[in-house]
């Protein structure tokens, strides 16, 4: 499998938001072949709880503009780790200290990092 061309256009406005609102370390990891879950995951970092909020806010209003809609939304709350689920693409925005303790990049290894 590959990554789908609508799952293309989720990652490519999904990463414009998470840029404009300053998020760190901004990460695409292909998993298309290693998992049934997506075909991929944005990961990034943001500064603070506000920041991590915004992105968030920022992310899932610019893909509704686009026609896009979440299945899920899960830590905006306490904002150290959010999960953003659309159609083939999960996004995680974690606050320093969180990226580093669950090491996605790590645990998706196999998976082939997009630049």
């Amino acid at each position: 499998m590959a990554i789908s061309e609508n799952a293309k256009m989720i990652i490519e406005t999904g990463v414009k938001a998470l840029s404009d609102k300053k998020a760190e370390d901004i990460r695409v990891i292909d998993i298309s072949e290693i998992s049934v879950i997506a075909d991929a995951l944005v990961i990034a970092t943001g500064n603070n709880k506000k920041q991590i909020q915004a992105m968030s806010d920022e992310t899932d209003e610019k893909l509704s503009e686009k026609g896009y809609t979440h299945y899920c939304i899960e830590g905006y709350d306490g904002a150290a780790w959010v999960l953003i689920g659309y159609e083939d693409v999960i996004f995680h925005l974690f606050d320093d200290e969180s990226r580093r303790f669950y090491d996605l990049e790590r645990l998706y290894r196999d998976g082939n990092v997009i630049t």
